[in-house]
Formats: structure tokens, C-alpha cells, sequence
């Protein structure tokens, strides 16, 4: 009998997850099904270049992982009972229920209101696709001179800026943050992020915590009123909320809490990889949600499960930061080196190299996912006889 793996999801953790457990595992002793809502992968850290009118390459699942033994099922996720060992879908041909062995809950996160009154009214995020292609619409409507005021001074707010300024000269682009502008990276990274906000014709409104979001301004916690035409908001995630239904253990914010393997630390047939999951890394600081831990998380989870259904060894790679990689238009970026634990070191690459930096890591992540069990060593190792019968023992008692 053929061990039930189900992986939740497929953005850059699920879909990196599955296609390494296909490479780990024979073929003939597992069971992979990837479900996710969406026929295609979607670039989420291209999502404002798409807003802004950039086309991006198709890349469908059922390419991505012809031949792999994966089977991908488009449908939504409505339900986990991680005690009955079952998950509830939706897809074309209606409810479904399907039953696992092993569980990889790779769901992701969305925009985040936060609360903020008139935010989930008023304001367009750019965390997804439907998202980035309403504002894109929206953004094809406005005429010159409008004001489109970015509200959120982390990595995602800085790329959308600069890509809707550079883009858009004809538009009055403004960005609203709580603290100051490239709070966090080095002296070089924020002077040299100045220097492009300035090129652009960005207005900045630093230590501006927005309260309030109306239809054509926002208002903000030291009394400005500043007019906007379109509000984009980029001041954080929040993760799907499946699994604060559920008996996981999870922090206040929903995500799940994992040990070093990526392993649930309430249900130990659950593996949680990026956004989704509250993971430690260097210094026992608790990953950002990001691409940059997304696959390394996805990279332990799926070797863990092979090696434990393997008798194999356990992983034992640090989870660590190397740098922070920050798209600021086409033609400038910035790369600020960073400690394993992501504090910023007083390296950083800035300008057109810069650019083709990010870029490069950009088409990088894409391929990963998109050929995921390339360049691999083929190690599909067989299930040991007592793990397929533990396996089939706790199926038996569910």
C-alpha cells in the first residue's frame, strides 16, 4: 500500500516540496497529490510588475510536473482535520474529501488590512494575482498628474514604488511608511535608495502610520491627510486561515509551529513550510515570511520526510539569510548583505548590476519550481518495510 503524501499548495514551498519528495521517494511506494487553487504557478515576488503592466511567462503545473509521478489537483482547500488525517477540497467536479499519510501545508499567506478602517474598502494589494490585476486595471484608468500613494515601507512597498513610478512618470507616486525610509538596511543601501526615490520623483512620508483609508486620501497617525487617487496597500501578511480551525498548534497569527524538520510539534505527520509556518532560524529568530525562506524550509521538510520514511539521515542545513535582494524599477536594485539572521552588513550592491542581480534570482526561484526535480542526483529510495507497516497501522486505527 502506497504511503499518502498531500501537499497543500503549490507557490514556491509547495511546489519545490513535492517535486524534491519525487525525486527522494520510489515511485512505486508513495502517493504525491500537490493541490492548489490555480492551474499555473504565480510569480508572487513579480506581482508588482504585473500590476504595472508587465506580461509574465505562463507556467502551468500540469507541465511543471509531467512525468514527476506528482498528481496535481486544481481545487480550493476548505478543510483540514489533522486528527481524522483527512483534507476537504472543491474543485470543478465538486467536494471531495482525501485522506493522507503524511500532510505538507504549504497554504501561504495574503494581504493583510491589519484593521485599519477603509483598507479592505478602498485599497488594492498586490499579494496575489487577482489582486495585482485589479490595480493593474485601475492603474491603466488614471490620468496625469493623479497620485498614487504606496502605503507600507518594507521590501514589497519599495518594489512597488519604484516600479509604478518608473513606469508611470506621468503619475505623482508617493510612499507612506511607519518608520523611516530603508529602516534596516545599511548607510550605503539607504543612501543609495534615496538616491533612486529621488530620480523617480517618489515623495516619502517617513514615520507616517497610516490609520485610516477613504476613497481618494489617507489619514495618518500624527493628523496629514494625504490625497490619493489609488492606495496601495503593502504593510505585511497574513496567513491563510485553514489551520487556525484546526488542532495544530499555532501562534496567535496563525501559523503553525514547527521544529527544526519543519514538523508540526503537535502532530507529527504535519509538515509546514513557508509563510504558513513559524520556523526558527539563526540566532533562534523566527523566519521572515519571504521566497528567500520559503524554499529552504521546503528543502528540509521534504528530506526530513524522505529520511524518515526511508530510514535515511535527517537534514541538518542551516536556515540562514544571505542577502536581502530589492527591485526598484528595471533599471536599479539593490542587494544588501545581510547576517544569518538578516541584520544588514555594511556591504551592498546597488545600481544596474544590482538590477541583473535581482533578476537573475528572480528567473532562479521560477526555474526551481518550474523544473523541480531537476538537477537532483536520483536517490528514490524505497519505503522500509516497517515504516510502510507503521503507516498502514495508524491507517487502520483512523
Amino acid at each position: 500500500m502506497q504511503h499518502r503524501v498531500i501537499v497543500l499548495g503549490a507557490g514556491y514551498s509547495g511546489a519545490i516540496a513535492a517535486g524534491r519528495l519525487a525525486k527522494r521517494l520510489h515511485r512505486e511506494d508513495v502517493a504525491i497529490t500537490l493541490v492548489n487553487s490555480e492551474p499555473d504557478f504565480v510569480e508572487r515576488i513579480r506581482m508588482h510588475q504585473l500590476a504595472v503592466g508587465q506580461d509574465l511567462k505562463p507556467r502551468p503545473y500540469s507541465e511543471m510536473f509531467a512525468g514527476t509521478g506528482v498528481e496535481v489537483r486544481i481545487a480550493n482547500v476548505t478543510g483540514v482535520d489533522v486528527d481524522g488525517k483527512t483534507v476537504t477540497v472543491t474543485g470543478p467536479k465538486g467536494a471531495a474529501q482525501l485522506a493522507y499519510d503524511t500532510l505538507v501545508y504549504a497554504l501561504g499567506s495574503g494581504w493583510n488590512p491589519q484593521g485599519v478602517p477603509g483598507t479592505a474598502e478602498h485599497a488594492y494589494e498586490i499579494a496575489g494575482r487577482p489582486g495585482a490585476l485589479r490595480l493593474r486595471e485601475r492603474l491603466a484608468r488614471l490620468g496625469a498628474g493623479e497620485r498614487v500613494v504606496v502605503v507600507g515601507g518594507g521590501l514589497t512597498g519599495l518594489e512597488a514604488a519604484t516600479e509604478i513610478a518608473e513606469s508611470r512618470p506621468d503619475l505623482d507616486v508617493a510612499l507612506a511608511a511607519d518608520g523611516g525610509l530603508g529602516d534596516g538596511l545599511s548607510p550605503k543601501g539607504r543612501a543609495h535608495l534615496w538616491k533612486v526615490f529621488g530620480k523617480l520623483g517618489i515623495t516619502v512620508y517617513e514615520h507616517a502610520a497610516v490609520t485610516r483609508v477613504d476613497e481618494d486620501r489617507v489619514a495618518t497617525a500624527d493628523g496629514r491627510d494625504i490625497p490619493a487617487a489609488v492606495t496601495v496597500w503593502t504593510t505585511g501578511f497574513a496567513v491563510h486561515p485553514i489551520a487556525k480551525a484546526t488542532a495544530l498548534k499555532v501562534t496567535g497569527t496563525g501559523q503553525i509551529v514547527v521544529d527544526g524538520m519543519m514538523r508540526s510539534v503537535s502532530h507529527p505527520d504535519v509538515y509546514a513550510v513557508g509563510d504558513a509556518a513559524l520556523a526558527m532560524g539563526a540566532g533562534d529568530k523566527p523566519l521572515r515570511m519571504s521566497c528567500a525562506s520559503g524554499g529552504p524550509m521546503a528543502w528540509q521538510a521534504a528530506d526530513a520526510i524522505a529520511a524518515g520514511l526511508t530510514g535515511g539521515k535527517l537534514p541538518n542545513a542551516p536556515l540562514r539569510y544571505f542577502n536581502q535582494c530589492i527591485s526598484l524599477g528595471r533599471k536599479e536594485g539593490l542587494i544588501q548583505y545581510v547576517t544569518a539572521d538578516d541584520r544588514a552588513r555594511r556591504a551592498a550592491l546597488t545600481g544596474r548590476i544590482a538590477a541583473v542581480y535581482k533578476e537573475v534570482v528572480c528567473k532562479g526561484a521560477a526555474w526551481n519550481v518550474a523544473n523541480p526535480t531537476f538537477g537532483l542526483p536520483v536517490r528514490r529510495r524505497r519505503v522500509t518495510p516497517e515504516r510502510a507497516a507503521k503507516a498502514s497501522a495508524a491507517r487502520a486505527s483512523a
